[in-house]
């Protein structure tokens, strides 16, 4: 699924997120920035032990927060490592620490000049984020972004397997329609 932001776009797909060629991939990460399981083992590990060194020298970082490095040995010239949090019930600000994750790594993305970004779902695997609620969150922070003033001109959510990206599309198309459309 594609849906236009003027000359802008964010697209949903099913696939490998560290076989894509983009500009970044987005590193679904834990505070120390030092591998860990799910989309962050694949990356350490397709990336190899260069991408490991070089967040070494990062010093972690917060939750809701995201921090570049280069892509190593991915198709991707850049990782942005973002932290999102762990599902607590809802009423503990995940929301806003979600949205606070990816607005900081689209800003990143700009401020780097970048033009195409592909995401995963951040915090909906081991951290417990509902994916519904989730997906709302995500999707309505890159609309927002690729609505302003920035250089990213192509946002991908990559997906893990294809009930995600029916969740995703069912996200993006009442994100589309409360918003008259992008």
């Amino acid at each position: 699924m594609r849906l236009a932001i003027g000359a802008r776009a964010i697209e949903l797909s099913v696939g490998d997120l560290v076989l894509e060629r983009v500009d970044a991939i987005v590193n679904a990460a834990n505070t120390t920035l030092l591998g860990g399981g799910g989309v962050d083992g694949a990356i350490h590990r397709a990336a190899g032990p260069a991408l490991l060194e070089e967040c070494r020298r990062l010093g972690g970082c917060e939750t809701g927060g995201a921090k570049i490095t280069g892509g190593h040995g991915l198709a991707a010239r850049h990782v942005i490592h973002a932290v999102g949090p762990v599902w607590r019930g809802g009423g503990s600000g995940e929301a806003a620490l979600l949205a606070r994750a990816y607005r900081r790594s689209l800003e990143l993305a700009a401020s780097h000049e970048l033009r195409t970004v592909a995401f995963p779902a951040i915090s909906t695997g081991a951290y417990g984020y509902p994916e519904a609620d989730a997906a709302r969150v995500a999707l309505a922070t890159i609309v927002e972004h690729l609505r302003g003033a920035t250089t990213v001109e192509l946002v991908r959510v990559v997906l893990f397997r294809e009930p995600s990206l029916r969740v995703h599309e069912a996200a993006l198309a009442e994100l589309a329609r409360r918003s008259g459309g992008a």
